[in-house]
């Protein structure tokens, strides 16, 4: 019976270890997962992750087009690339009854245009894009719009964020438009204004912006918010101003390619990711805004207060999340190619 008794329990602990065992292969954001966090996911689950990194939306969805949705279990895209991918058949559907922890959600990120129902798409961060300042540099009340980094003052000083749809809808709110706009002429406005704003430009910069703010490389421009709430950390003179036109929102989410191998251990990692105490360490790590609404009480009450991670509601009201923009991409990522080559 011992015998009889410990060959069941090896049994009993093998298939324990088969069930587990496996690999995930996670293409995401550069610096967009906290510390240690894939260490305790493997631990915990016995999954291998695989994990690399792009600096862009662009980046990431010529990749993935390329391999027709194969060789990634989870990629993050931004907001409006959820429908585009969606709609080429690049993504499949979520199954939310493998995940418990989708109730932390807050349903003000649920549902979107984007993705109705979220029967594809997990949010995972959520923030904004707006202005960075360095004040032992340059008066934070000199520049509380977009249109102020238009002055020739500011010549070879500014930063861009390395993004065709960042930089356009800037340029767009600017002009009184949405950031969403399928308007040619429009569209073709924010370019010639974008190429009036060159001059300014220093550098672009999407993988970390914070960067050359704390190298003292630039001391003005576009940064996103988790990266101004991350520079703060090290140098508190940055501050993130909201422009008076209004800022980009956008929400990156989980999602799960057509062609995933391991959707089993996909559907776990978005689960683990989910858990309140790790949306504590994207908050206190990454510096952005969670879409987990179990997370605010968590923090200290610093955090709780700070404007960058959780945007006060005269901010949110006036919130445009980006969308799909349909053909018209081909238009911005056309003038977006001119811009950046100078043709």
């Amino acid at each position: 019976m011992k015998i009889q008794s410990a060959i069941a329990a090896a049994l009993v602990m093998l298939a324990g270890a088969v069930q587990a065992d496996g690999k995930l292969v996670v293409y995401n954001w550069a610096e967009y997962i906290p510390d240690g966090v894939l260490a305790d996911f493997e631990k915990e689950t016995g999954i291998k992750v695989e994990y690399s990194t792009y600096e862009n939306n662009e980046v990431m969805y010529s990749k993935l087009k390329i391999q027709k949705g194969k060789g990634y279990d989870i990629v993050v895209p931004s907001t409006y690339l959820v429908s585009k991918m969606r709609d080429e058949g690049l993504l499949q559907k979520v199954d939310k009854t493998k995940l418990s922890n989708f109730k932390n959600l807050m349903p003000d990120l649920l549902n979107k245009p984007y993705d109705p129902n979220n029967d594809y798409s997990v949010p995972y961060l959520w923030g904004s894009t707006g202005i960075g300042v360095n004040s032992e540099e340059i008066d934070p009340s000199t520049v509380s719009k977009w249109a102020d980094l238009w002055d020739t003052k500011w010549k070879n000083k500014l930063l861009l964020v390395d993004d065709v749809r960042e930089a356009f809808g800037m340029a767009l709110q600017k002009n009184g438009h949405s950031v969403n706009t399928k308007n040619p002429d429009e569209i073709k406005q924010a370019y010639e204004d974008l190429q009036k704003l060159m001059p300014n430009v220093r550098v672009f910069n999407a993988d970390a912006p914070r960067e050359p703010f704390l190298a003292g490389d630039v001391n003005l421009g576009m940064i996103w918010s988790g990266e101004a709430n991350m520079a703060q950390k090290e140098n508190d003179k940055i501050q993130y101003i909201y422009p008076k036109e209004g800022s980009g929102f956008w929400v990156d989410s989980f999602t799960i390619p057509a062609g995933a191998e391991n959707v089993e251990n996909a559907h776990k990692f978005i689960d683990y990711m989910l858990k309140p105490e790790v949306g504590k360490k994207v908050v206190e790590q990454l510096g952005y805004s969670t879409p987990n609404k179990e997370v605010k009480a968590l923090v200290e009450t610093k955090l709780q207060n700070n404007p960058i991670i959780f945007p006060p509601s005269d901010i949110l009201s006036k919130a445009e999340f980006q969308q799909d923009v349909g053909d018209a991409i081909k238009l911005y990522n056309d003038y977006w190619e001119k811009l950046k080559t100078g043709k």
